[in-house]
């Protein structure tokens, strides 16, 4: 009676770690972009993420950050933009690229342009501007 026991007690663990674990691979290998407000921010910005069928909007402070994870196989109409603004004013847009299970960190300067002194190499390469839109990029 013992044994039978062990059996359906390993079976219902193995049954979880099968059901569970692709899961867990699965949140934790989608890209990830994130984007960093400057804490010397005088202004709050306000965004939008739009991330081919999702959309999200949200507020950031000074110091904030906006997060949003993309595809972990994104097909070709794949696109994913942010959008971020001022109320007086000042608007910007990039459409980015992730990359397959990776990080994507994009620093913005305190007047809310791409900081490229702070932004990696390999992710300024990723973005670009939005159809329409002034240029994003600060040197």
């Amino acid at each position: 009676m013992s044994a039978k026991r062990h059996k359906i007690r390993y079976g219902r663990w193995l049954f979880l770690i099968l059901v569970i674990l692709p899961i867990a691979l699965w949140h934790f290998a989608s890209p990830v972009v994130s984007v960093d407000f400057s804490s010397d921010s005088k202004e709050e910005f306000r965004y939008v993420w739009n991330t081919q069928d999702r959309i999200h909007r949200g507020d950031i402070k000074h110091g904030g950050s906006a997060i949003e994870s993309g595809y972990m196989f994104p097909g070709e109409d794949f696109f994913m933009m942010f959008f971020w603004w001022t109320d007086k004013g000042f608007q910007q847009c990039i459409d980015i690229t992730p990359k397959h299970w990776a990080t994507v960190d994009i620093y913005l300067d305190a007047t809310g342009r791409v900081d490229t002194t702070k932004t990696a190499p390999d992710v300024i390469a990723r973005l670009k501007r939005c159809p329409g839109e002034s240029d994003p990029f600060r040197s």
